[in-house]
């Protein structure tokens, strides 16, 4: 494989997205910490053998191997062979993004299911928090016109159960209208993440 060949599986465009239904025996495969890692890699980053992800992630090889595997065994990922050479075995994303029920998992009747959506929330949470640490860490390593643009922001109103689905749905809407606005490569561009939260808190 040339070195600057694009093999990244993730349309940033939102050209042919294969966007994936979490059911429960997926979801069983998802919730582990590293498999969480190793999926976001693919998907992100492109394939990869497990070599490599064990680099980038600071996991042995044997450890990512098997929980590739395991990832496999559930239709998560999938094999590249076309850029294989003799043994080196690598590795792709099966989506380029998941969608999670959350509540139907949670009044699931299987406590193990129960569990696992609730170890994955709380995973994903952790990360969108790890991130944002990230760039206030980094920020000042990047141009002073993403310096000027990134946002922080949290608000508080009363809503009923009807009218927060309503906003989150139109926050995602929002979102993904910008998605294919810019083409890879475009200079000054750069991957950007959006977190979305929204939930309800009790009256003090």
């Amino acid at each position: 494989m040339a070195e600057n060949e694009d093999v990244r599986p993730y349309r940033y465009d939102g050209t042919d997205r294969k966007i994936h239904n979490v059911d429960a025996r997926t979801l069983r495969a998802i919730a582990h910490p590293l498999r969480m890692r190793l999926l976001k890699a693919l998907r992100e980053s492109g394939p990869a053998t497990a070599s490599k992800l064990g680099e980038r992630l600071g996991e042995s090889s044997g450890a990512t191997s098997y929980h590739l595997r395991q990832l496999a065994e559930s239709g998560l990922v999938e094999d590249a062979p076309e850029l294989g050479k003799g043994r080196e075995r690598w590795w792709r994303a099966a989506h380029d993004g998941s969608t999670v029920e959350s509540a139907e998992f949670r009044a699931h009747t299987d406590p193990e299911v129960r569990g696992a959506i609730g170890f994955l929330l709380h995973e994903t949470a952790t990360s969108h928090a790890q991130e944002l640490n990230t760039w206030l860490g980094t920020m000042d390593d990047w141009p002073d016109e993403w310096q000027r643009s990134w946002d922080m922001s949290d608000f508080t109103i009363r809503l009923t159960p009807e009218l927060a689905l309503e906003l989150a749905k139109k926050a995602q809407e929002l979102v993904e209208s910008y998605r294919g606005r810019v083409p890879d490569g475009t200079e000054g561009s750069a991957v950007v993440r959006t977190h979305l939260h929204t939930f309800p808190r009790a009256s003090e």
